[in-house]
């Protein structure tokens, strides 16, 4: 930037301002208070090229308090990217680049979907986890191509979230030191003055992470700002830069108050402040020289022709590597992965294993993954129990960044954002493991995930009251039900080793939503199939058992599957297999219609019924908490016998 003074911190604030106040809407007082600490970073720092928003060694910034995105919209639009004025304007209507939060695919520059506070420091921490990884994976003694740094603003919102306690706590562990945070320390939150509700000390909360902490600084002063990035630069470990600062900064009667949080300033009050700052200009106007002093295009261009010669020289060295890198970024699976699925397939059906679908997950990595140098994973601590450690893992080596395994700790929520982060930053299909029924706690992020379309893989083992004696705290009952409500996730509770590996096949290969399996911690048996049985597993629902001659269907999905089979021994019936409700809606009609017959429908799975009406009569399930006991003891407590099957069956049949 040729002319950094203080006119360009005032173009974010006013339009800021103007687009908050043009659609009556948001939240202008974040923004006024990071203008400083924004151009700090955007104009003196940060390397990254509005002309190719996707370049592989750009830095990474993400909005954490993402209420302030008219912040990163100002900035994305005088720097140069293609979000125009007109784009400001429209700021929070339908359909526009610049929604109300920043929405991860709506324009080029926004890197993640933040609003949920704390959310967007734990993507950062998985994009730096990412940047490590790869540069531990690509980096040669001679070739550096994996080099950049990832910024995150956040604010005391997101210091309060507990989610910002599991990341940063990581990050640390991680010595994560390309990540570097930038906090809007203003001390207001909506209800006022924080001091009412958060007095933690940052600073030694952050070292005890084993952050380096820089400040408190002026957030207000540019050149300290600058300075103190410089300085976060040197450290081996992640820096928390905390700046102090005062919402709604410029606004004569509303400076240091709430009233800046989340309403517009009026028009009075924009006038005032605008003849404040010396900005003599009218709403969404941009003075020439101030474009100019932003426009980060040619410096842009410069950085990624410098690194494209480096890129170059990598590629005459380590062709192979190259191709991997840029396969990986591309999003796009090794050309023989359907050739493994099938062998594996093959292989998986014809030893007809009786296992814990928790274990045939494993088996399953093993099968598909062993060679797939994306994936990356690991557990909330339940390594053994979710069985997520496979042939080809191997546990990160935080000195160098190599290795695939990452041991999480009892952090559910924080390990779901930061595979967020991992995903979103290309090249990587992350997994993450732990009991189904804490996923209530990584649930958010796992909405997340849904919401940004990103290939993520959700293991949740210890599917239903089959987990026995830990008893109805640790019993999902409501759990899956509630999952498959989240738009876009697909929920796979399959009912053998088959179903399973077929289930992380459609994970692995899924470009545009999230995955999550339900597995069993009992034993399940095979089912024999025939081909076509084969081949429409991966519909999400399929005839297991024919009988022209049925009364009824029995539709069940994991350990109810054996049930259903049981029971249609005595019963004159018909099997269903549903392991997936959201690939079965959508197949098309006359497939739906052909699994599911013409006859009644009986559901049975463990858990509540409510979402079954959909497509069953009647349902056999759980509407009331687990029980502590043996799980051998609960499943006929909770009348999950081929008799009751059966009896329920006749009751429905009996009906008009």
């Amino acid at each position: 930037m040729s002319k950094m003074n203080k006119q360009c911190a005032n173009a974010i604030r006013a339009l800021s301002m103007d687009a908050v106040q043009k659609a009556n809407s948001g939240h202008p007082g974040a923004p006024m208070g990071m203008a400083e600490m924004a151009t700090a970073l955007w104009g003196l720092n940060l390397s990254h090229n509005p002309n190719n928003p996707h370049w592989i060694n750009r830095d990474r910034f993400i909005l954490s308090n993402g209420h302030a995105s008219m912040l990163l919209y100002s900035l994305l639009h005088l720097t140069g990217y293609a979000l125009s004025i007109d784009d400001l304007k429209d700021f929070r209507q339908l359909n526009a680049k610049t929604a109300g939060h920043p929405e991860y695919g709506f324009a080029d520059g926004i890197e993640t979907t933040t609003g949920p506070l704390g959310q967007g420091i734990a993507n950062a921490v998985g994009m730096a986890l990412a940047e490590k990884m790869m540069a531990g994976t690509y980096n040669t003694e001679k070739h550096t191509i994996i080099d950049h740094y990832t910024y995150t603003f956040l604010g005391d919102g997101c210091m309060m979230e507990g989610i910002s306690h599991e990341a940063c706590s990581l990050a640390g562990t991680l010595k994560l030191n390309k990540l570097i945070a930038l906090y809007d320390d203003n001390g207001i939150s909506i209800d006022g003055d924080i001091r009412g509700w958060f007095t933690d000390n940052t600073k030694e909360r952050f070292l005890s992470y084993g952050w380096n902490v820089i400040g408190q600084i002026d957030g207000h002063d540019i050149a300290a700002v600058d300075a103190a990035i410089k300085e976060a630069k040197k450290s081996d470990k992640p820096t928390l830069i905390i700046c102090k600062t005062l919402i709604g900064k410029g606004s004569p009667n509303k400076e240091g108050s709430e009233a800046t949080h989340g309403a517009p300033l009026g028009a009075d009050e924009i006038a005032a402040t605008k003849a404040s700052l010396g900005w003599n200009y009218g709403p969404f106007e941009v003075p020439e020289e101030i474009y100019q002093a932003w426009d980060a295009r040619t410096a842009g261009d410069q950085r990624e022709e410098e690194w494209n010669s480096r890129f170059d020289a990598y590629v005459a060295d380590h062709p192979e590597k190259a191709d991997e890198l840029l396969r990986r970024i591309a999003g796009e699976l090794p050309d023989n992965f359907e050739e493994i699925f099938a062998a594996a397939l093959k292989s998986v059906n014809e030893k007809e294993e009786n296992i814990a679908t928790r274990v045939a997950s494993k088996n399953a990595l093993d099968l598909l993954a062993t060679n797939l140098a994306e994936i990356v994973g690991g557990s909330a601590d339940l390594t053994p129990s979710n069985n997520t450690f496979f042939k080809g893992s191997r546990d990160l080596d935080i000195t160098t960044g190599e290795g695939n395994y990452i041991r999480f700790g009892v952090r559910e929520f924080g390990m779901a954002a930061i595979m967020n982060g991992l995903a979103l930053y290309g090249g990587f299909i992350p997994y993450g493991a732990t009991f189904l029924v804490f996923s209530d706690y990584a649930r958010n992020a796992i909405r997340m995930s849904a919401l940004m379309e990103q290939r993520v893989v959700y293991i949740m083992t210890h599917d239903s009251i089959g987990l026995g004696e830990d008893g109805p705290t640790h019993q999902p009952v409501e759990h899956v039900e509630s999952l498959r409500l989240i738009p876009n996730l697909y929920v796979w509770r399959p009912c053998d080793a088959v179903e399973t590996l077929v289930a992380w096949a459609d994970g692995l290969k899924a470009e545009d939503h999230p995955t999550l399996l339900a597995l069993s911690r009992q034993n399940l048996p095979h089912q024999t199939r025939d081909a076509k049985c084969l081949e429409e597993i991966a519909r999400g629902g399929y005839t297991l058992l024919e009988n022209p001659a049925a009364e009824i269907t029995l539709l069940a999905t994991g350990s109810e599957v054996e049930l259903a089979m049981e029971a249609a021994k005595e019963l004159n019936a018909r099997v269903v297999s549903m392991p997936c409700v959201e690939r079965f809606r959508e197949q098309d009609e006359a497939y739906k219609v052909a699994v599911l017959g013409e006859k009644k429908i009986l559901a049975i799975e463990a858990g509540v019924t409510r979402g079954w009406y959909e497509f069953a009569d009647a349902v056999l399930g759980i509407d009331t908490f687990g029980a502590s006991a043996p799980a051998k003891d609960l499943f006929p407590h909770f009348g999950f016998t081929v008799d009751n099957v059966i009896q329920k069956a006749q009751a429905l049949l009996a009906k008009a």
